[in-house]
């Protein structure tokens, strides 16, 4: 028996295969583009990829225009790297997730800020 569903293991091949694609097209330069996960439905028609870009809020919407903008291109090459039957639909997501990582660092960082300056005074 296979490890795991034929759907995970075909999200990964387009992953990989997304990555060498988007490298090539040239207006995403602006921010730098991750592909962070790749969800596919169990009958492989549907394909949710999730990105995040470092840079500005502008770069994030330049990225989110080029990407909605190459659409057909980026499906079609992906269609000509990945020997499926029917290429499934592309959806790009914005991943925010780092984003809230940092957040919540940053939340963590100000308690013990507060928390030192609370020992400090409560010393003198």
């Amino acid at each position: 028996m296979k490890a795991y569903k034929r759907s995970a293991r075909v999200a990964e091949l387009i992953q990989e295969k997304m990555v060498e694609i988007l490298r090539d097209i040239k207006d995403l330069n602006k921010g730098l583009l991750t592909v962070t996960k790749v969800k596919l439905t169990d009958d492989l028609q549907t394909c949710r990829i999730f990105y995040s870009v470092i840079g500005t809020q502008d770069d994030i919407k330049s990225s989110e225009k080029v990407l909605t903008d190459n659409l057909k291109q980026i499906r079609f090459r992906l269609a000509q790297s990945v020997n499926l039957r029917r290429t499934p639909t592309i959806e790009f997501k914005y991943d925010d997730s780092g984003e809230k990582v940092i957040r919540v660092f940053e939340l963590f960082d100000k308690i013990e800020q507060e928390k030192k300056e609370n020992e400090s005074s409560s010393q003198e």
